[in-house]
Parts: C-alpha cells; structure tokens; sequence
C-alpha cells in the first residue's frame, strides 16, 4: 500500500498490547495510523492510554447505544468514515459485528495467548486461558494472530508464536511469558498487511 495503513483499535481492558502497537508506530517501526479508539469500558486503561497519544475515544456499548440497530450504526459509520484498512482488537470482549468488519478494506484481527485451536472461544480468556494450559500439562503455548468473524477465535490463522511450559509456572509466569511475545508479534503481522503481504481474508 501507498498510503500509510489506517487502523481502528477496539479495547476493552488494560491495553498494552494497544500501547505496543502505539510505541511501535512512534518509532516508525510500524507504517501506520491509528484511527479511533472503540470501547465498551469507559474506564478501561486503553482509554488513558489513547489520550496520552491523542488518539480519539469512542465509547460504545449497551449503555451509551441501547438501541441494537443505533449501536451497530454508530460503529460502521466510524470505520467507513475514517476509511479503515484494517480492525485490530486489542483485548476487546465483545463479539464484532459482520457489519462492522465488512465496512473494512481488510477486515479484523485479534491476537489470543493461546495456540489456536487450543483453549480459543467464549469462555477462554485472560488467565482462564493460561490456568487451562496449564492444567492441561502442555509442552507449549504462545499466541496466535488471527481474522476476526461472528464466533470467538475461529477465524483463519495468521501467525503464532511459541514458547515454553515450564513445570513450575504460575499462571502470572506463563501469562508474562506469552504476553512478551504478543507485543512483538502482533505489530508485525500489522506491518504484513500494510506492505500488502496479507490481504482480505
């Protein structure tokens, strides 16, 4: 792509993986821009990590949009409007609307810290998905990159990162480990659909 790859990011939490982004488009690392920020959390600390880089902020939920149709409204109107290449979640708990990807140039992504199919859908989340793994006796986790569509972590594969279990992981250990490799992989994959190496899924 010619043009700079314009990006909206949806957050719902802490957002770190929303700040390394951020950091990684600082540094010109990464060629691209960020559009908006879509929450359903207006105390989330992606909020204050959005206002720090005067990033806009939009709040968006069954509080401020009760109104079904309103809310997807008000979300597609965003993207169309700011002319989105690419959706990135960052830690967004809400399902994505097909509209809203649709009004995309590229879709949406979002990056899980697990190795996709394994410990991926609703009930997987934040320190579920490493209690699980760790129950389970796994060798190995890591995140995955992946498109984003209407059920929970079932969209195409894009990238995955691996890393070790180790014996004597905590749940925070493991988590720290995976997350270490969240924020280097996921700018990248962003950087593959900006040089065009990645498309529309």
């Amino acid at each position: 792509m010619n043009e700079q790859l314009r990006i909206g990011c949806f957050a719902s939490g802490r957002g770190s993986n929303f700040e390394a982004i951020l950091q990684r488009i600082q540094s010109k690392e990464l060629k691209a821009t960020i559009s908006f920020l879509i929450t359903n959390n207006s105390k989330a600390g992606a909020v204050e990590i959005a206002k720090s880089f005067q990033i806009p902020v939009h709040h968006i939920s069954a509080k401020t949009d009760p109104d079904p149709e309103a809310y997807l409204s008000r979300m597609v109107q965003l993207v169309k409007g700011e002319r989105i290449d690419l959706i990135v979640l960052c830690g967004y708990m809400k399902p994505l609307p097909d509209a809203v990807i649709a009004a995309s140039k590229l879709g949406a992504i979002n990056i899980h810290p697990s190795l996709l199919p394994k410990f991926g859908g609703a009930s997987y989340y934040g320190e579920r998905v490493h209690q699980a793994v760790l129950e389970a006796k796994e060798k190995e986790s890591g995140p995955t990159v992946h498109r984003v569509n209407s059920v929970y972590d079932s969209g195409e594969v894009l990238e995955q990162r691996r890393v070790p279990v180790f014996p004597d992981d905590s749940v925070e250990s493991l988590a720290a480990r995976v997350l270490e490799q969240e924020h280097d992989l996921y700018w990248r994959v962003i950087q593959k659909f900006a040089d065009g190496l990645i498309g529309p899924g």
